[in-house]
């Protein structure tokens, strides 16, 4: 068996495998043997159909899949010897005649291939790029204290009604003339919540209202005629409050209201465990160190993003096997039209271009991802994950059990990995040229990902 390469140009290259009976027969020899073993064949008891009449019903197809084996391996073999930096599988080459499979030939396959082109980066200290250090305002501290004081907080019973509360009370039908209507609507646990009511005057008739009073209001107004927020409220179908117009009395039982949590002890060992935090100053030092550590992620994304831009900038004139890798896109994406292809071709070129160079500066500087790399990943994402539910300062031990768990996934194994690949190659990149550190506040950073 053998390979040689004719390279068509600097980026394009064609594979012609030459196989020859020495490299098969042995192998379709035992194909046939084994097939005869199990074979069940009318006439024949299984192991003793003739060897002939298998090669005769079957002997074509084992030979094509021995043949195939063979081109992959030689392939794949002859690759990785001479280190060829490939773009996409070799695919057979167009019009190159297709030989018939018969026993005792000499068998020849084409296969084009795309050569990753030179990709000759200059970067140095010359290179001056900004790098976004997010500064942790007095309002960004201010809004995450919110979210916490809210996610802590507790239902208390109260005595005067605001926008927020959920009023309880006995809701009865009245007459033109205001009184009560015998056999009207009339709800024992009436729950009215009058942030949802969506009528000006009516609302202004609940609120500031306190625990034991009554106040009239008419709920069609209320609720502009909102067939479901109706028959919630009156507890009647929604073909009934198609036809209700009349006032109601409301007599207030209970006022609950959702209160923040209180800036106290209590309150600090729930957000960062027992005794991190002791005073409100440590909370706030607790809280903008926790946002500048959030932050340091989107301004690496920044920084890529830039620098993704000066490097491409320096690659416009670089080539590629085109006509092939857009044949490939298509052999790979059967669903894709040619006319998608060609749209999204550029972008691919782009992306594909970008990560090459990622990929040989890595290799250049010996850039290993470790399993502790990896393990440190999955920790920080686990943190915000539990942190997303309000549960922070988490055990370490609790942590260190969600993270083997979380790496045991296939997917979450391969996302770990690639972020912190990631997490170096910044770090490699922010080492090759120079950092113009630059203060920016949140809402003026946030402009750079406005959709334009």
């Amino acid at each position: 068996m053998n390979v040689s390469q004719n390279n068509l140009d600097a980026v394009n290259a064609k594979l012609l495998v030459k196989i020859e009976p020495a490299d098969y027969t042995e192998k379709v020899e035992k194909a046939v043997k084994d097939f005869r073993k199990k074979a069940n064949m009318p006439g024949f008891r299984p192991g003793t159909v003739p060897v002939g009449l298998v090669k005769k019903m079957y002997g074509k197809s084992f030979l094509a899949e021995e043949v195939n084996k063979l081109i992959s391996d030689a392939l794949y073999d002859y690759i990785k010897e001479k280190d060829l930096n490939i773009l996409g599988e070799p695919i057979p080459t167009e019009n190159f005649p297709v030989p018939e499979f018969e026993d005792g030939a000499n068998f020849e396959f084409s296969f084009d291939i795309a050569i990753a082109p030179e990709l000759n980066v200059s970067l140095s200290a010359k290179n001056k790029v900004k790098y976004y250090n997010i500064t942790v305002g007095k309002d960004l501290i201010d809004k995450q204290t919110a979210a916490y004081r809210g996610r802590f907080g507790k239902y208390v019973q109260t005595e005067k009604v605001e926008e927020k509360d959920v009023v309880k009370g006995e809701l009865q039908e009245l007459n033109a003339d205001g009184s009560e209507k015998v056999d009207g609507v009339k709800v024992e646990n009436a729950l009215l919540s009058p942030g949802y009511i969506k009528s000006a005057d009516e609302k202004k008739k609940v609120l500031g209202k306190t625990k034991d009073s009554s106040f009239v209001f008419n709920p069609n107004k209320a609720f502009e005629g909102n067939d479901a927020e109706l028959a919630s409220l009156l507890q009647i179908s929604k073909d009934a409050v198609k036809t209700f117009t009349a006032d109601c009395k409301f007599t207030i039982k209970e006022i609950t209201r959702y209160a923040e949590a209180e800036m106290n002890q209590e309150f600090f060992d729930a957000c960062f465990g027992k005794d991190v935090v002791k005073s409100e100053d440590e909370f706030t030092a607790k809280i903008k160190e926790g946002l500048a550590e959030q932050f340091v992620e989107d301004s690496d994304i920044k920084f890529i993003i830039d620098m993704r831009d000066l490097v491409l900038g320096q690659l416009k004139d670089v080539q590629f096997a085109d006509a092939f890798l857009k044949r490939w896109l298509k052999a790979n994406n059967e669903k894709m039209t040619a006319e998608q292809i060609e749209e999204e071709y550029p972008k691919m070129i782009e992306d594909l271009k970008w990560q090459l160079v990622k990929d040989k500066m890595a290799k250049e500087a010996g850039v290993k991802v470790e399993k502790a790399d990896i393990e440190e990943v999955a920790k920080k994402a686990a943190k915000a994950q539990f942190a997303q539910y309000g549960m922070i300062g988490v055990p370490d031990d609790i942590l260190d059990g969600y993270v083997q768990d979380m790496l045991k996934n296939k997917d979450g194994a391969k996302n770990a990995a690639e972020r912190a690949a990631e997490h170096k190659i910044v770090e490699l990149l922010k080492s090759k040229v120079s950092l113009a550190n630059t203060d920016i506040t949140f809402d003026e950073f946030s402009k750079f990902f406005e959709k334009k």
